[in-house]
């Protein structure tokens, strides 16, 4: 995909070096930014093969493996996969229709939307357009996008489609017990149900993160700055995005944070990427303590 990705963008015109910047930060949905000015002085076609690219870099890589293997009714019937398309298509019509009155015509919005959105919810980092001056409607998707996130088993970031999926059906299971108290349920996921387990664990993660999330806010407030630019800066941090809003906005940087909220930023990029559990068991006592331990027990021989 990435040398597919490669061959497009150099037919389209664009230097060798810029390609291979481009295409490793789409396929590891990193956002690489090589110029100020992001992607807008680039030609519309260089836009959508980024928009494309970087939407197809967040499908669960489950379903190219069944493409591959021509299996592609199971490909189609991942549940992860058809909210993850449902909810681009849905954010791309809002932003668009959002945005029309300002644009050039329906295809520069449609130009502009797909890529801001393509970008932020496989939290790849792009962008076309300063979209932190965008209505409040726009921003506030985009905001919900940060913390979906990609699909897992993709190289995206975020909480994940299929954790909402699973945390959704969650809830709907608990609605329907209060009205049928006595019936017995089952959560299924593609078709086969669950483990417990795995639902624990899924509401445990989301306990964390927000958690994690709320402290780091607090601490990043305590600079000062509006409450738009704390949040944002937390949830493009914390969810591996990018840009965020106001002052951290696409043009903007995170230059002007105090060193304390640096390292709760730098805190959370690693967090969010490692999902979380990982990075916390470095502070946990109990992990340090093995490690100590087994280093002075003594050798057999």
């Amino acid at each position: 995909m990435t040398l597919i990705q490669i061959v497009l963008l150099i037919a389209g015109g664009m230097s060798v070096f810029d390609t291979l910047c481009t295409a490793f930060g789409t396929a590891g949905t990193g956002g690489f930014g090589f110029r100020n000015d992001g992607f807008a002085s680039f030609s519309p076609y260089i836009q959508w093969v980024v928009t494309i690219f970087m939407i197809l870099f967040g499908v669960n890589f489950n379903a190219f493996y069944f493409i591959l293997l021509r299996q592609f009714k199971k490909a189609v019937k991942i549940e992860e996969v058809k909210y993850y398309f449902l909810t681009i298509l849905i954010a791309i019509g809002i932003i668009s229709i959002s945005i029309l009155e300002t644009s050039k015509g329906i295809f520069d919005a449609l130009t502009h939307a797909s890529f801001q959105v393509a970008s932020i919810i496989t939290t790849t980092g792009y962008s076309t357009t300063d979209f932190n001056l965008w209505s409040q409607t726009c921003k506030t998707v985009l905001v919900i996008l940060m913390f979906i996130g990609a699909c897992a088993g993709s190289t995206g970031g975020g909480i994940k489609v299929s954790r909402l999926v699973i945390l959704f059906k969650t809830i709907r299971k608990e609605l329907n017990s209060y009205i049928h108290p006595k019936s017995v349920q089952k959560i299924k996921v593609d078709g086969k149900p669950l483990d417990h387990e795995v639902v624990r664990s899924v509401n445990v993660y989301l306990i964390t993160y927000v958690l994690i999330f709320s402290i780091s806010v607090l601490f990043v407030s305590f600079d000062d700055y509006d409450l738009t630019t704390n949040f944002t800066a937390v949830a493009a941090t914390f969810n591996n995005i990018g840009p965020g809003l106001e002052l951290v906005g696409p043009a903007s940087n995170f230059g002007f944070f105090s060193p304390l909220s640096k390292y709760i930023l730098m805190f959370d990029m690693l967090a969010g990427r490692l999902e979380l559990f990982p990075m916390l068991l470095l502070f946990h006592p109990e992990a340090w303590k093995d490690m100590f331990s087994k280093h002075r027990r003594p050798i057999k021989t």
